[in-house]
C-alpha cells in the first residue's frame, strides 16, 4: 500500500512543496522572535534538500523591502525568488505556474507575516491544496498578530504544525539513510 493509499492523515512527500514567504532584509528585523524563525526555516530548507522536497521562495516588493536574507540565499543559490506585490502568493501568476509545474497538492508554508502574506496565501490555497502552516517558522511584528493569524488559519482548515513535527512526519522511519542525515537537524 502506497503512502497516498494508506488513508492516513499524515503528510506525505508526494505532491508536497515547501513555501518560504518573504524572509527579506528590511522586513525581517521588525518581526518577533527572529532567531527561532530563521533557524527553523534554515532547518526546513536543509531537510527539504535531504528528502528531495521542492522549494518555492517569494519576495514581496523587493525594491522596497530588500532581497531574501543572505542566510537563506546562500542555502538556495540556484533558486530565483518569485517577486510579487500581491499579499497572497497565489496573486502571482509565476507562483501559480510553479505550483502547477511541480504538481503540488500540499503546501508547507513558512515566512512572514503570519497575519498578512502567510494568512492570505494559506486561505486562498485552501480551495485547492492541503495547507500546513509551520507555527515556529512564521512570524509577525507582534506576537498577538502571529497568534490571531494562526488561530484563523486553523479555524479555516489549515493544519498548524511545527518544523520538527513536519520533519518527523515526512521521515516516518528512523531506520533510513535520510533519517540518519536529518537527525542532525533534529537535535
Amino acid at each position: 500500500m502506497s503512502e497516498q493509499d494508506s488513508g492516513s492523515r499524515l503528510l506525505t512527500r508526494e505532491g508536497s512543496a515547501l513555501v518560504i514567504i518573504d524572509i527579506q532584509e528590511k522586513l525581517l528585523p521588525a518581526m518577533s522572535e527572529v532567531d527561532g524563525l530563521v533557524e527553523n526555516i534554515i532547518k526546513l530548507i536543509r531537510f527539504a534538500k535531504i528528502i528531495g522536497l521542492p522549494i518555492i521562495l517569494t519576495e514581496q516588493y523587493p525594491k522596497g523591502l530588500g532581497r531574501t536574507i543572505k542566510e537563506i540565499r546562500d542555502l538556495l543559490p540556484d533558486l530565483s525568488p518569485i517577486e510579487k506585490t500581491a499579499f497572497s502568493c497565489l496573486g502571482s501568476p509565476e507562483f501559480r505556474a510553479r505550483l502547477e509545474q511541480l504538481g503540488a497538492s500540499k503546501l508547507i508554508i513558512t515566512g512572514i507575516e503570519t497575519h498578512v502574506c502567510v494568512n492570505q496565501t494559506a486561505l486562498e490555497a485552501l480551495d485547492n491544496f492541503r495547507v500546513y502552516v509551520i507555527a515556529d517558522a512564521v512570524s509577525s511584528r507582534t506576537r498577538e498578530n502571529w497568534r490571531i493569524g494562526l488561530e484563523r488559519l486553523q479555524r479555516e482548515g489549515a493544519i498548524v504544525s511545527s518544523a520538527e513535527m513536519i520533519m518527523y512526519e515526512l521521515l516516518r522511519d528512523a531506520g533510513t539513510k535520510e533519517f540518519k542525515e536529518a537527525s542532525l537537524l533534529l537535535k
